[in-house]
């Protein structure tokens, strides 16, 4: 491996973006380019960098060119400041998303005396954390109360409900985007 190759961009979300639009397995494009699954999971998770030879073979699997790809990561790149304040029309009072767009990471900041009311079934891992006030999440049949700085994590398939217990309370809820399959490498 030489130094262009230990440099190399971080691919995953384009890499990801394109091998779901072309509705293919990574069992499909480790096939095509002879490249392990557990390699391009790591790729994809931005958990490991292809060299050039490795970015090719995924590029052809992929139908596209290393180019097209390294041109989709970095137009994939965003940082962004979401000011306090600031909520869609759309959003019902004391919804806040926290990240606009589709991304990987979902995030939304609860104010006042939410009660979300119905019970939720993710596909993906959950995390709830009080920053002002109280809540009272109802997960697999228990009951746990959560004060200020409180943190509740619900792995994926965790039926639960939850509710703000006083006023004045703020609850951050942060998790895998729904259209985003998580994974273990």
């Amino acid at each position: 491996m030489d130094d262009k190759d230990k440099e190399s961009p971080r691919v995953g979300v384009a890499v990801k973006r394109r091998r779901r639009a072309l509705q293919l397995t990574l069992a499909v494009v480790a096939s095509r380019s002879g490249l392990s699954v557990p390699f391009l999971s790591q790729i994809e998770n931005e958990r490991a960098r292809p060299s050039t030879r490795s970015l090719q073979l995924v590029a052809e699997a992929l139908d596209t060119t290393a180019g097209e790809l390294l041109a989709a990561a970095e137009s994939a790149r965003t940082v962004e400041v979401v000011r306090a304040g600031e909520a869609p029309d759309d959003m019902p009072p004391g919804v806040r998303p926290l990240v606009r767009g589709r991304h990987q990471l979902h995030a939304l900041e609860f104010t006042g005396e939410q009660d979300a009311g119905r019970e939720f079934l993710h596909r993906n891992d959950e995390l709830l954390y009080v920053a002002e006030g109280s809540a009272e999440v109802e997960a697999e049949g228990r009951a746990y109360r959560l004060a200020r700085g409180d943190t509740l994590h619900l792995s994926g398939g965790v039926r639960h409900r939850w509710r703000c217990t006083e006023p004045g309370t703020r609850l951050l809820v942060v998790a895998v985007a729904e259209h985003i399959e998580a994974s273990d490498v």
